[in-house]
């Protein structure tokens, strides 16, 4: 699988060229993460279960 050319950072990651942001990239069927100081790996998920993390994460910060 070849991952995708459209990164985008975090808009909490401010506007310099740091190397400690998460990056997300999409396709039709997937959502590709990496951090931006390790770009070669990528971790893939589908939306459902990155919807159901992200809920998770934030009914603990409640």
């Amino acid at each position: 699988m070849t991952a995708p050319e459209n990164w985008q950072k975090s808009s909490f990651s401010g506007g310099g060229d740091g190397n400690n942001c998460l990056e997300l990239a999409s396709t039709p069927t997937t959502l590709h993460l990496r951090e931006s100081d390790t770009p070669a790996t990528v971790l893939t998920t589908t939306p459902t279960p990155l919807t159901h993390l992200l809920d998770a994460i934030r009914a603990q910060a409640l």
